[in-house]
């Protein structure tokens, strides 16, 4: 079973991300950017120093949509890069003990071995419920391939 499911994983790497999500967001950041600055310019009652506040307000929106756009996990021969709207976290593959997307779950969680639990927002059901199902499914079966777990080592971890 485990030689099929090899099979069937992508050639690394491979970037997971909310695809239409990802869309969605930029599409609507630029058309606020727009629509703000535009408003700016055709309101004549407003002096240089509002319609600046105007765009730079537009701009602000713009930028915060993009950090919500630039989630995603990267899976490579070496580990995965988890990237968040604020950080990014750098994992071997043997830190991943579980991929986690339970019913209702806004993204998949990562159970890692130091005991901690990871959000990983790259791969969430939000507008493509199926895309994140098969998305977790890949990445359940790169960490169940790519893993190499020594069960003597981490009984010594769990004693100490």
């Amino acid at each position: 079973m485990s030689e099929q499911q090899g099979s069937d994983l992508p050639t690394l790497p491979v970037t997971l991300r909310p695809g239409r999500t990802r869309a969605v967001l930029l599409t609507a950041g630029a058309a606020i950017f727009l629509v703000i600055s535009a408003v700016a310019m055709l309101l004549e009652q407003l002096g240089p120093g509002e319609r600046l506040t105007f765009v730079l307000t537009g701009a602000l929106l713009f930028w915060v949509l993009t950090r919500l756009a630039r989630v995603r996990v990267v899976a490579e021969d070496s580990g995965v890069t988890v990237v968040n709207i604020a950080s990014r976290r750098r994992l071997e593959w043997a830190e991943i003990l579980q991929v986690n997307l339970r019913t209702g779950d806004p993204w998949v969680f990562l159970d890692l071995s130091d005991g901690t639990s990871l959000p990983a927002l790259g791969i969430q059901p939000g507008m493509d419920v199926q895309q994140a199902i098969t998305d977790a499914r890949t990445l359940h079966a790169l960490v169940e391939t790519r893993s190499v777990r020594d069960p003597e080592a981490s009984t010594g971890q769990d004693q100490g």
